[in-house]
């Protein structure tokens, strides 16, 4: 069965009135079409007002939905041709980073991305999408690559945040993910970053310093969980609804204070109601990122990206606690 979430219970159970009326009015001889028609008509209301007015808690959410579209589900609708590749050449592989090359529109590119597990024995292998030191490392490797031959950087941010255990501390999870930031400031070619489902930390920003960052709509990105920020702001975890406002973590607030470029639209309800609608968004601003970076010289680029993230934090207003 799908997750059903608690603000959109409403819609669900009028959605399974709709269905009974119509299997009903199929196995008899009742014409219930008019009460049919009423109803679907209130469902698009509904579904208009609860979905057209998420509160931030509710997109944190639908971006942690069980069903919601993985880095890999993306690679499958959006790219030809992809050949992942592993390892990090120095300990081994870690499997909650996806990387490899593929074609966009018959471009060659380079694709990285956090892979959280669609089951609880994936999500297990996978980490449930929390990277170990390897695994960064792995996706740096691949970005070098993909400067070596001129190839353009497409990253997936899906992540809860890097791994916090101890083994992943010893292998210099802190470092990794500090050379990662370095290292993508400086690169010569495109990078391109879409937060398709939680950006958690230094674990998101690991693959995220980019020319263009983009959200799709019911995604979130954060220094920080709102249970973690509840925990450290009022001492009760409780109150992670409260510090999800506060924290302006949902892409419409990031598009506001210009630490994103652009929100991509979700299916109502979110993309895991329509995976493909939801990679035909994505491929849309995808492509005008890529024609807009195209022939841009090296030297441009890392200037342009300067400017971008020089420019990120100037906050025109208070934010409120």
């Amino acid at each position: 069965m799908q997750q059903v979430l608690e603000f959109e219970k409403p819609v669900i159970e009028l959605r399974e009135k709709i269905e009974e009326l119509k299997t009903m009015t199929k196995d008899s001889e009742i014409d219930l079409s008019d009460e049919i028609s009423k109803m679907e008509e209130r469902l698009t209301r509904l579904e208009n007002d609860i979905y057209g007015k998420l509160k931030p808690w509710d997109r944190v959410q639908i971006a942690r939905h069980v069903d919601r579209p993985t880095t890999l589900d993306y690679i499958e609708q959006l790219f030809t041709n992809f050949i992942e590749f592993h390892g990090d050449r120095l300990y081994g592989d870690d499997p909650a980073i996806v990387a490899g090359i593929a074609k966009y529109k018959e471009r060659p590119v380079t694709v990285i991305g956090h892979q959280r597990g669609e089951n609880t024995k994936e999500n297990l292998k996978r980490n449930f999408g929390m990277a170990h030191p390897e695994g960064y490392r792995k996706a740096l490797r691949h970005m070098k690559q993909a400067e070596k031959f001129n190839r353009p950087i497409i990253t997936f941010i899906d992540t809860k945040g890097a791994f916090p255990g101890k083994a992943a501390e010893e292998r210099g999870q802190s470092e990794a993910i500090a050379r990662n930031l370095m290292e993508m400031a400086g690169l010569t070619v495109p990078i391109i970053c879409i937060v398709i489902g939680e950006g958690g930390s230094g674990g998101a920003l690991a693959l995220g310093v980019g020319d263009r960052i983009h959200m799709l709509e019911n995604s979130t990105y954060s220094v920080i969980s709102p249970e973690g920020a509840a925990a450290l702001l009022w001492k009760d975890s409780t109150q992670a609804e409260r510090a999800a406002k506060s924290l302006k973590i949902t892409a419409p607030d990031l598009k506001e204070l210009g630490i994103i470029d652009e929100v991509i639209p979700e299916p109502l309800g979110g993309a895991h109601r329509d995976k493909v609608t939801q990679a035909l968004n994505i491929s849309r601003v995808l492509d005008e990122s890529l024609q807009e970076l195209e022939g841009v010289t090296s030297s441009s680029l890392l200037d342009k990206r300067w400017e971008k993230y020089k420019n990120i934090g100037e906050v025109s207003h208070l934010i409120e606690v």
